[in-house]
């Protein structure tokens, strides 16, 4: 499985929305956007992570850095995992995973000590020409979201 780096070209996508409406990587040139990905809607640590993105939306907004989180799960559980917790910022599915492949966020993990093959949570912060600005793998759920924000201030958004 490929690792994404700093520097290294933004695997394009175009995956639908909780709404059914196409969203391309492509829709954000000429502005950061921040990518994740996680395991499962209404799961614990994905709940977590969620609601920290959410929390910090306006933070996001006013360095103007979208926010998007990827998993495989349907249309129909997005739009169940938004209305329950009020997330505010798009959650696409990736049913077939072959984004998450593409940006290195689905395969081999340890879990509990033992490998399995599944979604690793990561997030990218894709630069404004459509770059990799920088790559979190394997990210903890809590507190990601703030160190997300202190890196998008730290490069002068």
């Amino acid at each position: 499985m490929a690792r994404l780096s700093a520097g290294d070209s933004a695997p394009d996508f175009t995956l639908p929305d909780q709404d059914g409406k196409s969203v391309s990587l492509g829709d954000f040139k000429g502005k950061k956007v921040i990518v994740y990905f996680y395991p499962k809607d209404d799961t614990p640590g994905c709940t977590k992570e969620a609601c920290q993105f959410n929390e910090n939306l306006q933070a996001f907004q006013r360095a103007s850095v979208p926010v998007l989180g990827i998993s495989a799960d349907s249309a129909a559980s997005h739009v169940k995992f938004r209305a329950k917790y009020g997330l505010n910022f798009p959650l696409l599915s990736d049913t077939g995973r072959k984004v998450m492949e593409a940006y290195g966020a689905y395969g081999e993990k340890m879990m509990y000590g033992k490998p399995v093959t599944g979604v690793i949570r990561s997030t990218f912060l894709v630069d404004e020409s459509g770059r990799i600005g920088r790559a979190w793998y394997g990210v903890k759920a809590d507190g990601h979201a703030a160190k997300v924000l202190e890196e998008i201030a730290a490069k002068g958004s």
